[in-house]
């Protein structure tokens, strides 16, 4: 839904909404928000509602203030329809009303914006995993799989379907476009595809699709894990990312690898120079690389791929991230490294292929010493926020290395 603010305040009278919810997404890629009541959306349009940052965006805690973005509303269909619930994102002010360098969803904003003003048009897509578990009689999650289905199945293996059709049905109210869903190749675990948007929008989806898959799930007496490994012996669950590049109507990815044109080689090799610098920010936890380190042998090992379907646009396909991500900085970061490639004109080394393997860090620690150390991320991530993330990741690998089962260690906090 695309409202001005004049027609976001009529639709919250006309159609009965009684909470608001105001919502950004921290540096650690969880979903934050405060619930207004409607007579106060007029000071929230105009001057922000105070939140207090505290370790969710920088270590030196201080008053910001959050103003909706009236073109980002939804309405939660999960809620009673006596009284609606919606949500808006936000973006995020200093008390005196000057922009918030913090805000990364803005960040994203002017990294597309970057884009369009050297010529470059840009849409985003997603395919995000993920697996259902049983809960017990007091509906705390098991790690027990819902079904013993695989790749493509149909009832009765796959009994996640009636859930999935749920989810999607939920997305498309919300306003959000999902294409398809499917069961994947792991016990109880699914995979739904969003239609290519905006950026900015993609972002925002992968943030509503995270909280309506668990909400949906609970509501099934089912508890949803977007842990990137959430058993030992099963297949790991990613983040695939789409991200398709034109310049006056026409795709620089070609039509087929052997048409791609020199802009879209050197957007290529500058993802694939750079990734490994910001793999901590895509890839933020220590069972991220466990993923990694199963992929070596289950064939998930991380590439980068560009997709030629017949009917579709050229797409290149990153398939290393993880639902753990923040959507809005990892996206910032994947477009800013293609166009560093395209300005200072990469190229792609002699053993280019349609398939490119990504050598990336094997562990947390490995990703964040890359991170510490790269100009590249200096540039483009806000010094307070980086830092802070550092920080506490810092604290999270020293937990898990002391844990006496680091894999207990991530199911117990990130499953």
């Amino acid at each position: 839904m695309y409202f001005s603010e004049t027609d976001t305040l009529s639709f919250i009278e006309e159609n009965d909404i009684k909470f608001i919810r105001l919502s950004f997404c921290d540096i650690f890629g969880n979903m934050k928000n405060i619930a207004i009541m409607p007579r106060e959306l007029d000071r929230a349009l105009a001057y922000g509602i105070p939140v207090h940052s505290a370790d969710m965006l920088e270590e030196k805690p201080q008053m910001l203030m959050l103003r909706p973005d009236t073109s980002s509303v939804s309405v939660l269909p999960w809620r009673p329809q006596s009284g609606r619930v919606v949500r808006f994102f936000c973006n995020l002010y200093q008390q005196d009303g000057s922009i918030y360098a913090g805000d990364l969803r803005r960040n994203l904003k002017a990294a597309t914006e970057k884009l369009w003003q050297k010529g470059f048009q840009c849409e985003m897509s997603t395919r995000c995993e993920f697996y259902l578990f049983k809960t017990d009689m007091e509906g705390n999650p098991t790690r027990i799989p819902f079904d013993n289905g695989g790749y493509l199945d149909i009832a009765p293996l796959d009994k996640c379907e009636d859930t999935r059709r749920e989810i999607c049905l939920s997305l498309e109210e919300m306003g959000l476009s999902p294409t398809s869903s499917c069961h994947k190749s792991g016990p109880g675990q699914n995979e739904i595809d969003f239609a290519s948007s905006h950026p900015l929008t993609a972002a925002d989806n992968m943030m509503h699709y995270k909280t309506v898959v668990k909400t949906i799930a609970a509501r099934n007496g089912l508890y949803a894990s977007f842990s990137p490994k959430p058993l030992p012996e099963e297949i790991g669950s990613a983040l695939k990312i789409y991200i398709s590049i034109s310049r006056e109507g026409k795709s620089v990815f070609g039509s087929s690898f052997d048409t791609i044109t020199d802009a879209g080689r050197s957007f290529v090799a500058g993802i694939l120079k750079r990734i490994p610098e910001f793999t901590s920010f895509m890839n933020p936890i220590v069972n991220s690389y466990e993923r990694f380190e199963a992929g070596c042998t289950t064939g998930e090992a991380p590439v980068l791929r560009l997709c030629y379907t017949p009917g579709c646009e050229p797409m290149l396909e990153v398939c290393s991230a993880d639902a753990f991500c923040n959507p809005y900085l990892t996206f910032q970061l994947l477009l800013q490294a293609g166009m560093d490639g395209i300005e200072k004109g990469e190229v792609l080394s002699a053993t280019e292929q349609d398939m490119l393997l990504l050598h990336l860090p094997g562990s947390l620690r490995e990703a964040m010493r890359l991170t510490a150390g790269s100009d590249f991320v200096r540039e483009n991530v806000p010094q307070a926020a980086a830092e802070n993330f550092l920080r506490q990741k810092q604290a999270q690998v020293e937990a898990y290395e002391a844990a006496e089962d680091p894999h207990e260690y991530c199911c117990k906090y990130y499953f």
